[in-house]
């Protein structure tokens, strides 16, 4: 196998991997009907990740030039001694960022305690802000807890507060220029999301509910001066600022602007598989590596190491047939 000691992860397009998005848990307390069945049947303790095995997985990553780790869900702030688990992974001294995706409705109680534990950035989902509307998409939601949690996340002092947007027609597309206003009010950034094809669901065709990034945007300069910008986060959306603020609004395209070629990350499912791409099942089991070889995290290294050889080099998601990709997003980590 190759060198352990490879400060790197490159995979065999050339492309340096120093991202690593984590699910530690696929529980969430709302039901997006973009995200997942409204009865889902999770997965039994023994098949997830401890909270020490996920720390060793992020130790041997950061060791291997990972600079920037994001924790998610499922909503990851339902998972027990969470704040135990970020705290470890925030001394990590070589790592710039750890970052958390949250749907917010846990931020009136935990924002100060995630920004004490060294959470960099909070990533916030909200996909309307009608009342009524948030019950349907997130289907057990409240929309006012969230509102408070945008504003504890605020009043505890994170970087660059974001709210993500998944933008679906005919049932949230009209409110884009509503929802950058919300951000600019807030003083915060908005990144707008197509829709992943991710798992099979009921509640609409994705080929009918599809809303372009470029659609959005052409709604946007209805109402707003779009700046381009040349800054990146790490991740894959394209940013824009909205003329006389300091928000930025972002786009994430996995249809009309795929972005598979700058790709820098990998993701590690709550089962503890290790993704090798959102689209595509190439996979390494990294929680097997860990249990069979208990303490040996030279040997686990060059596993993620042999991994970056099977990183494909781009998803095929098609809005025309059922998803090939059958998990869900609170399984693999949004």
């Amino acid at each position: 196998m190759s060198n352990v000691f490879n400060p790197q992860l490159i995979d065999r397009f050339g492309r340096k991997v120093d991202y690593l998005r984590i699910s530690v848990t696929d529980r969430c307390d709302f039901r997006c009907l973009y995200c997942m069945a409204e009865e889902m049947t999770f997965l039994p303790r023994a098949q997830i990740l401890t909270l020490e095995e996920i720390y060793t997985i992020c130790e041997a990553f950061t060791e291997l030039g990972v600079k920037k780790i994001r924790v998610t869900g499922g909503e990851p702030l339902v998972r027990k001694s969470l704040l135990t688990l970020l705290e470890k992974i925030g001394r990590i001294s070589t790592l710039n960022e750890l970052v958390l995706t949250t749907n917010g409705s846990h931020l009136p109680q935990m924002a100060t305690d995630l920004k004490r534990v060294n959470v960099k950035r909070v990533n916030i989902s909200l996909d309307t802000l009608n009342a009524v509307k948030f019950k349907e998409i997130t289907r057990t939601g409240n929309l006012q807890q969230v509102l408070l949690g945008i504003e504890a996340a605020k009043q505890a002092g994170f970087e660059r507060i974001k709210i993500n947007a998944v933008i679906l027609k005919n049932r949230n597309h009209n409110e884009v220029c509503d929802l950058v206003q919300f951000a600019i009010d807030k003083v915060i950034d908005i990144s707008f999301i197509e829709e992943m094809p991710l798992g099979i669901v009921n509640e609409h065709d994705r080929a009918v509910t599809y809303y372009s990034s470029d659609l959005i945007k052409t709604d946007l300069e209805q109402c707003f001066s779009l700046i381009p910008s040349i800054e990146k986060t790490g991740g894959p959306s394209n940013y824009y600022y909205i003329e006389g603020t300091d928000t930025r609004v972002g786009f994430i395209s996995p249809h009309s602007a795929n972005f598979c070629s700058t790709c820098n990350r990998v993701r590690l499912t709550v089962e503890g598989r290790l993704l090798l791409c959102l689209g595509n099942e190439h996979s390494v089991d990294l929680k097997q590596v860990i249990r069979a070889n208990p303490g040996d995290k030279n040997y686990l290294k060059q596993v993620i190491i042999e991994a970056m050889k099977i990183k494909p080099e781009k998803h095929e998601f098609n809005l025309e047939e059922q998803p090939v990709i059958l998990r869900y997003m609170n399984t693999t980590g949004g």
